[in-house]
C-alpha cells in the first residue's frame, strides 16, 4: 500500500464550508480530482491503480467530501479480518482545518458501525493529524521505524477500540 501511509496535510487557512459539504461513496469518476488533491498532498502520492483497487474491494469504504461539484476530500479504509485500516486521507489545500477530514471521519465510523476497532500509521512529524486522531478517539500504540520511504521518517501506529 502507501509508502506513506495515513497522513493529512494540514496548513493554516480555514475555510467556512461546514454547511456547504456532503459526504458521500467515492466513485470511480471522482479519481481525477483524487489524484490531483493526492499528488499535492503527500510527497510519495498513491498512483491511479492503487485507488482503483481500494475502489474495487467490496469490503472497504471509500469516502468523497464535495460541496457542489468540487470535491474538497477523501477517505479510503480497507477491512482486513477483524480491523479497519484507516490508508488515506487527504483534504485539498484551500480547504483544510476547515472540518471536512472531522466530516469524513465521522461518515466513515458510521458506515463501519462500530463494530470492529480501527488502526492506521501517520508520520510523526504531523502533529496537527495526530491531534485530530486523537480527538476521535485513536491512540499511540508503538513506532515504526523508517515507515516512509521517502525520507526514512518514522510513522506513529493509532488504534481506536
Amino acid at each position: 500500500m502507501r509508502s506513506g501511509g495515513v497522513s493529512e496535510t494540514l496548513s493554516q487557512q480555514p475555510s467556512d464550508l461546514t454547511n456547504e459539504v456532503r459526504v458521500r461513496r467515492l466513485a470511480y469518476s471522482d479519481l481525477p480530482a483524487v489524484i490531483a488533491i493526492e499528488r499535492r498532498s503527500f510527497p510519495t502520492p498513491w498512483s491511479l491503480a492503487m485507488f482503483v483497487l481500494e475502489l474495487s474491494k467490496p469490503s472497504g469504504i471509500c469516502l468523497a467530501a464535495h460541496a457542489g461539484d468540487d470535491l474538497l476530500g477523501y477517505v479510503v479504509c480497507s477491512r482486513y479480518d477483524q480491523v479497519w485500516h484507516l490508508m488515506n486521507i487527504a483534504v485539498s489545500a484551500d480547504h483544510r482545518r476547515s472540518g471536512v477530514a472531522g466530516q469524513l471521519m465521522r461518515r466513515l465510523f458510521d458506515d463501519a458501525r462500530g463494530v470492529l476497532p480501527f488502526t492506521l500509521e501517520v508520520r510523526v512529524s504531523n502533529q496537527g493529524a495526530i491531534e485530530m486522531y486523537e480527538r476521535f478517539g485513536f491512540r499511540s500504540a508503538g513506532v515504526r521505524p523508517r515507515y516512509y520511504h521517502d525520507n526514512g521518517e518514522d510513522a506513529l501506529i493509532m488504534w481506536l477500540d
